[in-house]
């Protein structure tokens, strides 16, 4: 009896000892700062009911590469029978009146686009046919060039018409744009449409639309496409961002999928720095910047073993223990010198350091061009797993200098909060920081760190810190240096019992440190304040903004009575665009040269601050 109680002692304290692990972050405010781009909390499509308060919005993908401005007609290839039909129309929900609309199903996404504040990326389709009717599959012995599609062609070389021609053989890009400028103005004005996507996935198109690309296309091809498509819209709208090559993954990155003329451009390395020099040479004949954005498409190779002893990519996969280890660290591919993956790019290709490969080969082939993720997806939708990789895939973009990202698919269950941490973690739309400053994590297996400034006002520090450990609490010491001096932190935070983000109180800190327990499999938010010097004015609550969203005008009242009160207006990036001073109780400010987006209102009285958020319609 004695031993078997020694021994039940001594399971409990093993399961005791692994019932907590010990990490330390550590964050400096004043290394590594450089500004969060706005644009990489963004999705493909997601309507406007969403909550996540997202930024950005991609019309991409398979449908788009066959779609007929003239008539809303598309084609679905392999997706659906090769099908030529009213599908974007109906998914969008345009009345039926309006299926003929030219242009319509553009507009409806831009629409939409205006309404939440986001910027948008519409795609154009360059590989060389769309979709000329509505009746269904098309047969092999009607791959075009056929009666069943029409030729894509840049410039129409005559006169515009906001009535298309529809009984020709040709849709016109030029005429396109022409129709949706407009509409809504260039790029440049606060409606307008700010960037196109030249197709999508080129690398594909064999497999993908075999009636309207049948052969496997070639680098020098889809490099004479782009430049041809993105002189089109630079000369239409010379302010318009242009995305290329919308590279669906790793295999294409390598050689374009085994190009036929790869040898010709193995020089490059890969794929997409051969793309980048085609584009740069490209750009430098015609004047002027082609290709603003280099875009690739991420969904993770990595896999995990299920529960039957299987492996599972993690996209896609179930959400068995191993299967969501492995999509919680397969994040680590795009940066992480140190980590391989278990898939065919662990084996072959380690390290990937994917953004940085990236990163480089514009540094050398194209410098100045942006990245964009516009499609990733991690799995694990309704799995906590799924909600630490998207924070931590988020994080990553905003701490490496992603430009843009959309992710694929719908925001829902533990996606939507892995958004909602950085962008609503308390149901009113409050954000991580614009500011990305230095966060180092003692242990990069069970935790990741992010941590921002916000630029209207340097004195708040966020911090995303997560538990990746299925088992052991994550006993950190998180230890802050640099310019500011915080006493209290209020956290939010969400874990495997609750997709739903809670507040979970506040903090103390003293001397810029403090020890604080992460669950589980958790993620949290940290905004570090110092009481002492308190975003507040005496009657701050009473300050109102309005209206908000603004269009011509906008309006500050319940201002402090008898003080000086300094306004400044500052963009995302936290550039003072405007600034006022009052000693009335209110204020109207001309807005009608700001563009559309998020801007923030800072007013300043008797050395407080406060700081509310506005949106321009």
């Amino acid at each position: 009896m004695k031993k078997i109680m020694l021994v039940i002692s001594i399971v409990l304290v093993c399961m005791g000892s692994k019932a907590q692990i010990n990490a330390t972050i550590s964050i400096n405010t004043n290394v590594d700062r450089h500004p969060i781009s706005p644009l990489i909390y963004g999705s493909n499509g997601q309507g406007a009911d969403q909550d996540e308060n997202i930024t950005a919005r991609r019309f991409g993908g398979n449908r788009l590469s066959g779609y007929n401005w003239e008539n809303n007609a598309s084609h679905a290839g392999t997706d659906w029978y090769n099908s030529n039909d009213n599908y974007l129309p109906w998914v969008m929900g345009l009345p039926a009146n309006m299926d003929e609309t030219p242009n319509a199903v553009y507009k409806a996404f831009q629409d939409t686009s205006l309404q939440m504040n986001c910027y948008s990326l519409i795609t154009l389709p360059m590989a060389g046919n769309v979709s000329h009717d509505k009746n269904g599959e098309v047969f092999a012995n009607e791959t075009a060039p056929s009666a069943r599609f029409k030729e894509v062609v840049n410039q129409k070389g005559s006169v515009f018409s906001l009535t298309p021609d529809t009984s020709d053989n040709f849709i016109y890009i030029d005429e396109c744009l022409h129709n949706l400028i407009d509409e809504y103005g260039l790029s440049t004005t606060g409606t307008g449409i700010k960037a196109y996507s030249m197709d999508n996935e080129y690398a594909l198109w064999i497999s993908t639309h075999p009636r309207i690309h049948p052969q496997q296309p070639t680098i020098t091809e889809v490099i004479s496409k782009s430049s041809n498509l993105a002189r089109t819209i630079k000369t239409m709208d010379a302010g318009a961002e242009v995305y290329g090559p919308a590279d669906y993954g790793y295999a294409s990155f390598l050689n374009f999928q085994s190009a036929p003329d790869w040898n010709s451009y193995a020089v490059y390395g890969n794929f997409i720095n051969a793309y980048l020099n085609g584009l740069k040479l490209a750009s430098d004949t015609f004047g002027s910047r082609l290709l603003d954005v280099v875009d690739v498409h991420w969904y993770p190779e990595a896999q995990g073993i299920n529960n039957n002893g299987v492996l599972e990519r993690v996209v896609g996969g179930s959400n068995d223990r191993n299967v969501a280890i492995a999509r919680m660290q397969c994040p680590r591919t795009l940066w992480d010198s140190s980590y391989t993956e278990n898939s065919w790019i662990g084996q072959w290709f380690s390290p990937c350091v994917y953004i940085h490969a990236l990163q480089n080969g514009i540094a050398t082939y194209y410098p100045g061009t942006k990245l964009a993720f516009t499609e990733f997806n991690y799995g694990g939708q309704d799995h906590i797993s799924g909600g630490i990789a998207i924070a931590d895939v988020l994080g990553i973009f905003g701490r490496y200098g992603v430009y843009m990202s959309t992710h694929w698919g719908s925001l829902d269950e533990y996606v939507s909060t892995g958004f909602k941490i950085f962008r609503n973690y308390d149901g009113n739309n409050s954000t991580f920081g614009d500011i990305s400053v230095q966060s180092l994590t003692s242990d990069i297996e069970n935790s990741s760190a992010y941590a921002s400034l916000e630029s209207t006002d340097t004195s708040r520090l966020h911090l995303i810190a997560m538990n990746k450990n299925y088992d052991s609490t994550l006993v950190t010491d998180f230890n802050i240096s640099g310019n500011n001096s915080f006493d209290v932190a209020e956290v939010w935070k969400f874990n495997s019992t609750s997709m739903a983000i809670t507040g979970a109180g506040n903090v103390a800190i003293t001397n810029n440190h403090f020890t604080y327990p992460l669950d589980p499999l958790s993620v949290y938010h940290f905004i570090f304040k110092n009481t002492a010097t308190a975003i507040s004015i005496p009657g701050k609550d009473n300050i109102v903004i309005s209206p908000n969203p603004f269009e011509k005008n906008l309006y500050i009242s319940n201002l402090p009575s008898g003080q000086r009160s300094k306004i400044e207006i500052t963009d995302a990036m936290g550039n003072v665009i405007r600034q006022e001073n009052t000693q009335s109780e209110k204020l109207q400010i001309e807005t009608t040269s700001l563009s559309t987006g998020i801007y923030f209102i800072k007013i300043t009285s008797q050395d407080k601050t406060v700081v509310r958020r506005a949106a321009r319609q």
